[in-house]
């Protein structure tokens, strides 16, 4: 069987979650099974499968996995989302919508992704800006002690940290791509750590430390930590040195004590981690309520869940389920059973992501999807363990899942160019 067939074959699960969640709903707000569930099926399959027509016909050797996968990701985050808030799926599908438009453009405009190392500056300019238009008057907000997101025109809320992370990865595998034999051969050790030139260093650092300092401006520390890990897996890749990563975790480490004592909303946020059940922080605004009400979910959940058609639990628990805590939701309804399969789901994303940087025949294609694919798990991390207590909460979304046009939209273009890589690794010679 073809790997264009393969596709088409397994993005049959997703369109019968999304026809078995609806039916499930509607079973149990109704008490009856409605016909609705199987259009919304249907219609979920007409999408996935012009999209598949796109992929079929301009990206045939691409791996055939990475995108039925992510398509029961979002068949998922409907379903939830339209059990949270029906009027919110409506918003999220038409997010979808958009999300594969920009999916198939992407693909057809930038086949030969390789020429994007030619505007490798411009990208990183267009990157930077992005991350501080949030602080510009009149077009960004404030939202729980950060500036996240912008107002777009009948869109509403726009995040473009989410497009910016795509931007920078750009950057940073293009530069290294020049420079990592240079960074290689040049490095001096002291104290027993090797420290690249500070030459070739110096114009990736000043990127590097410029969207640290725009980030810390905006108050998004999830975004940072993706930004960063992003940055130390890509630097790792290129130069094969464990040591320059050692010394950027030491960075990050003073960076975080620094910001940990220093910063009042990042002081807040930790005291919130260590202490979620605190009287004093848990009535306090913009305290541990959201991590304490987080935690009382997913330990109602268990193993097997509140089940689909129970009364939505996560809805009365917890504030904006739909986004920043609907891992928790999903662990209320479905257990830690029906958790550990999304996550299984995520794993294979990023399994898939990190064999299409190994099948790679250029450096470039190799650190662009390592970055890609070091982001999106980074994402997935920050978040989960951001509502499972195993680092302070930020306020990251669930890739594919959340509720969130930006997200989703930015996701599904980092998608495409994983794919426009693993279409060109998996070619044959020939061609």
């Amino acid at each position: 069987m073809s790997a264009r067939n393969r596709e088409l074959l397994a993005l049959v699960p997703a369109s019968l979650l999304v026809t078995a969640g609806f039916a499930a709903v509607f079973i149990q707000r109704q008490a009856a099974l409605s016909n609705v569930s199987l259009t919304y099926g249907a219609m979920f399959l007409g999408l996935c499968f012009l999209t598949h027509i796109v992929l079929r016909f301009t990206l045939p050797h691409a791996d055939p996995y990475l995108f039925p996968l992510v398509a029961l990701l979002a068949s998922f985050g409907i379903v939830m989302i339209y059990r949270i808030k029906p009027s919110l799926a409506g918003h999220q599908a038409l997010w979808f919508v958009l999300g594969l438009a920009l999916f198939a453009l992407t693909i057809v405009v930038f086949r030969d992704y390789r020429r994007l190392e030619r505007y490798r500056y411009t990208i990183a300019v267009i990157g930077l800006l992005l991350l501080v238009m949030p602080r510009v008057p009149g077009l960004g907000a404030q939202t729980n002690g950060a500036y996240l997101g912008i107002r777009i025109p009948v869109l509403g809320a726009f995040q473009p940290a989410e497009v910016a992370k795509i931007a920078i990865v750009i950057f940073l595998a293009s530069y290294l791509r020049d420079t990592r034999q240079v960074l290689v051969l040049g490095a001096r050790r002291f104290l027993g750590l090797t420290f690249p030139p500070l030459k070739q260093l110096g114009p990736l650092l000043a990127v590097w430390g410029a969207s640290m300092l725009l980030l810390l401006v905006i108050r998004d520390l999830g975004s940072s930590l993706m930004f960063f890990g992003g940055f130390l897996a890509v630097l790792y890749v290129a130069t094969n040195r464990a040591s320059f990563v050692a010394v950027g975790v030491g960075l990050f480490a003073a960076g975080a004590w620094f910001l940990g004592t220093h910063t009042p909303h990042v002081q807040d946020r930790v005291q919130a981690w260590l202490h979620p059940f605190k009287p004093a922080l848990y009535d306090k605004v913009g305290g541990s309520y959201q991590l304490a009400q987080s935690l009382f979910a997913q330990g109602d959940g268990g193993l097997f869940g509140q089940a689909i058609l129970n009364l939505p639990h996560g809805q009365s628990l917890l504030p904006a389920p739909q986004t920043d805590l609907i891992y928790s939701v999903i662990t209320d309804e479905l257990g830690l059973f029906g958790a550990c399969a999304v996550l299984l789901i995520f794993l294979l994303i990023v399994e898939r992501g990190f064999r299409t940087a190994l099948l790679a025949r250029d450096s470039f294609s190799t650190l662009l999807a390592t970055g890609l694919t070091s982001v999106l798990a980074l994402q997935v991390f920050v978040i989960v363990g951001g509502v499972t207590k195993v680092i302070p909460l930020t306020g990251v979304t669930l890739p594919f899942i959340s509720y969130g046009g930006s997200s989703l939209v930015a996701n599904f273009v980092l998608l495409a160019l994983l794919l426009l890589v693993s279409d060109r690794a998996r070619r044959p010679v020939s061609e």
